[in-house]
């Protein structure tokens, strides 16, 4: 069974289509990205897959069940812009995070942030804008989820932090679960993905495995992607 699918799914906000008529169908333990400018249907669909907004048409499954309360213990959610409480501490943060999710792992997330040498009594808000970046993405990266949903989780950091976040994201995750990363940052992520979904005015505009795209075309992912998306 799939982890994500996806069949005619639309979303519009009035008048404006943000979605139209997507099909997708990702399977467990792959890297995915989900490619594509800005304004292109990207968080809208990460959203959709969270039960964050309602379908205007086709369906959306997650693990085989329509986004809700069951679909949600199988998510691991990193959104676009930062949800941390910035008050807490990021011992605190631990302690939410596990009575929150029965699924999240205390130690591993600890092991994270002792590497990171991120004091756990810092009040979040105290840390630099890179770490607490990291720190969220160590909260999402802890949890034994089935589904990891990165909603441009290298779009606010320098490349160093970068390659931090990308090898948290390969070292950290549950290796029979899936991954989506969202991004338009093609070039840093291309290299951990197995898959790749091109998407652009709310469609899709191309769906390949990484390497069967680059054989085939003979160009790097972010080569392709910039010759799709040319202005």
């Amino acid at each position: 069974m799939p982890i994500l699918e996806c069949k005619g799914l639309s979303k519009s906000y009035g008048s404006v289509r943000a979605l139209d008529g997507v099909d997708i169908t990702i399977e467990s333990g792959r890297i995915v990205g989900l490619l594509g400018p800005n304004g292109s249907g990207k968080t809208t669909l990460i959203k959709l897959a969270n039960g964050l907004l309602v379908p205007s048409g086709g369906r959306i499954l997650v693990n085989g069940l329509a986004p809700g309360i069951e679909s949600k213990k199988v998510i691991s959610y990193l959104p676009e812009r930062s949800c941390v409480p910035e008050w807490m501490s990021a011992g605190q943060l631990m302690g939410f995070y596990g009575d929150f999710y029965a699924d999240f792992d205390r130690g591993a997330a600890e092991d994270m942030l002792s590497r990171l040498n991120i004091d756990v009594k810092a009040r979040i808000k105290h840390l630099s804008k890179g770490n607490r970046e990291k720190v969220q993405l160590i909260m999402v990266m802890a949890r034994k989820a089935g589904l990891y949903l990165l909603d441009e989780p290298i779009g606010g950091v320098d490349p160093a932090a970068r390659d931090y976040i990308l090898n948290t994201i390969i070292s950290n995750y549950n290796p029979s679960a899936s991954v989506v990363i969202s991004t338009h940052l093609i070039a840093d992520v291309e290299k951990v993905l197995d898959d790749v979904i091109f998407i652009g005015g709310g469609k899709i505009v191309l769906a390949s495995p990484a390497d069967q795209l680059r054989e085939r075309q003979g160009k790097s992912v972010d080569e392709v992607f910039r010759e799709v998306f040319r202005c």
